[in-house]
């Protein structure tokens, strides 16, 4: 039991930072450099794909020694875009400001890699409960970097947090500027970059 509750802890940890979806799989890229212009966005898309990517491997799991190995990735699709319909509608009945915001976005987590990666290589050969746990990992992972990089772009685009400023107007005054570079897709792209080698320098460090 001890070590089966060690295993499912690594299971749902090592997304997080060793094997993180974005930093070290280089995955989700585009949705990375298209949501994260503002906090508020990056945090709502990295819930919206941490549900479709936790429940969709428990999903898969649960059917996988139901589903023929020759019609696998159209089940997988179909379990997917059903999660993705959900969480879209959702969306649109609570946050649909955030919604509108993200535009196509959510819908194209039917096409993610991480998403598809994820039910392709553990879920149809592990059972529910540490499937579950990598989709929650590999989603809180994807999440992580998708909040820290919106932080940053934020921040330095836009001189805001959630939408509140938080640089006080004496900056402004002094002659600080807002780096609207930021704001761009190619900020995003050297954020992730200097993300990605951070965490490759720690890790070999």
């Amino acid at each position: 039991m001890k070590l089966t509750r060690t295993k499912s802890f690594k299971t749902f940890i090592k997304p997080l930072w060793e094997n993180n979806p974005i930093s070290v799989q280089i995955l989700g890229i585009c949705s990375a450099l298209a949501v994260t212009v503002q906090l508020k966005t990056a945090a709502v898309m990295a819930l919206s794909l941490t549900f479709v990517l936790a429940f969709s491997s428990l999903i898969i799991s649960l059917m996988r020694n139901l589903i023929p190995r020759n019609i696998r990735i159209i089940v997988e699709l179909t379990v997917i875009s059903t999660l993705v319909i959900l969480a879209d509608e959702i969306l649109r009945a609570f946050l649909y400001d955030i919604s509108k915001q993200l535009s196509v976005f959510v819908g194209l987590i039917i096409t993610n890699c991480i998403v598809m990666g994820r039910a392709e290589t553990y879920a149809l050969g592990n059972p529910p409960l540490p499937s579950f746990l990598d989709g929650i990992g590999n989603g809180l992972g994807y999440g992580s970097v998708l909040i820290l990089v919106a932080f940053i772009r934020e921040l330095l685009g836009a001189g805001k947090v959630f939408g509140f400023k938080v640089i006080p107007q004496s900056f402004y005054a002094a002659g600080y500027e807002n780096m609207g570079f930021m704001l761009l897709a190619p900020g995003a792209f050297i954020v992730i970059g200097l993300l990605a080698w951070l965490q490759k320098t720690v890790a070999k460090g």
